[in-house]
């Protein structure tokens, strides 16, 4: 249906063949019982969900902190947010951004990276000092905290 930048197969990529994309970033704490095969677990579900779906993204983790970025038809995207918010693999989670916008894919395949807590922290960072909902604001801290003493211990579902 979709060559690898979201344009119709055969078409140019130009203004009038460009689709609407939407977008939703956010970050999440992982629960105590995920350890890497389940994230690797998550990844291959992920990867066989999103193409039947036409969602594309990536998927960081690191330090115990889920960072994500997912594009596609928006009510594909509204679903896919609605079992995010289901999913007990991951708690605190933060909006950082959505939106719909015609434009190509940034994330043309369904990547996983594996980051090192300085990375996250960076990105983390950046997303409170623009966070404007307070609850978004007091997750973000506390993982940032957790962060900082060197590990992420459970501290709750938010």
């Amino acid at each position: 249906m979709f060559d690898e930048y979201g344009i119709p197969r055969g078409a140019e990529p130009d203004d009038a063949t460009l689709v609407p994309l939407y977008h939703f970033v956010y970050c999440s704490r992982a629960a105590e019982h995920v350890d890497d095969a389940e994230v690797t677990r998550i990844v291959e579900a992920a990867k066989r969900n999103n193409l039947a779906h036409g969602i594309t993204g990536v998927l960081v983790f690191g330090s115990g902190v889920f960072f994500q970025w997912i594009e596609g038809p928006a009510a594909e995207i509204r679903k896919l947010i609605a079992t995010l918010h289901r999913d007990e693999r991951h708690y605190d989670i933060v909006s950082l951004s959505q939106s719909e916008e015609e434009r190509e894919r940034l994330y043309p395949d369904w990547d996983m990276e594996r980051v090192e807590a300085d990375d996250i922290r960076l990105v983390l960072q950046d997303a409170l000092e623009s966070a404007e909902d307070k609850n978004n604001r007091v997750a973000l801290t506390r993982i940032l905290e957790q962060l900082g003493s060197g590990s992420l211990e459970p501290i709750g579902r938010g």
